[in-house]
């Protein structure tokens, strides 16, 4: 698979082969998600900037567009920013986006911290992206241009690189 992790700026993220870290982030005002919750099933990771703004709405939207494709490969979909839950859940409703946005608000940035994908400069997440496979791996990364949509193609093409190696994982587990 194309590693993609390096932009050419000089700045990178966590890259395939490394252990995703952990998290536990608030996807509503009242409850929390963490990274644990979703083993045994890909995880995409969907770094960015902040809600309501152009750039991330049209990433946003484009996602919850592909979001069937995504499901097909068992994956979920987590968005990141540093917004907090009460912003999130007011933008998430009125995009109708049909998955979580984590709250990455308090420690400011910590999680993507963790990812290599905290913009220090402007107290913002990075546009990034990561497949976790179903053990924690992470798969693919890709740091994107902060002003660049970077689309849905290079997440699917991840899925479907992952999709020979979750079956033998399950035809693995079933012998057992």
């Amino acid at each position: 698979m194309k590693n993609d992790q390096t932009t050419n700026n000089g700045k990178s993220v966590l890259g395939p082969g490394t252990k995703a870290p952990d998290f536990t982030l608030k996807c509503t005002p009242d409850q929390s998600v963490s990274l644990s919750d979703f083993r045994g099933a890909p995880v995409i990771l969907a770094f960015y900037p902040a809600d309501w703004s152009p750039v991330c709405g049209d990433q946003l939207a484009l996602y919850n567009e592909v979001l069937p494709e995504f499901r097909r490969f068992g994956a979920a979909l987590l968005g990141i920013s540093v917004d907090g839950a009460w912003c999130h859940a007011a933008y998430a409703k009125d995009r109708r986006l049909h998955f979580p946005l984590l709250a990455d608000f308090h420690p400011k940035g910590e999680t993507a911290q963790s990812y290599g994908a905290y913009r220090h400069q402007d107290g913002v997440c990075e546009r990034a992206l990561f497949v976790i496979d179903s053990e924690g791996t992470i798969r693919w990364s890709y740091l994107s241009p902060i002003g660049v949509n970077p689309g849905a193609d290079g997440i699917l093409t991840a899925l479907e690189g992952l999709a020979p190696r979750q079956q033998a994982s399950t035809r693995e587990a079933s012998r057992s």
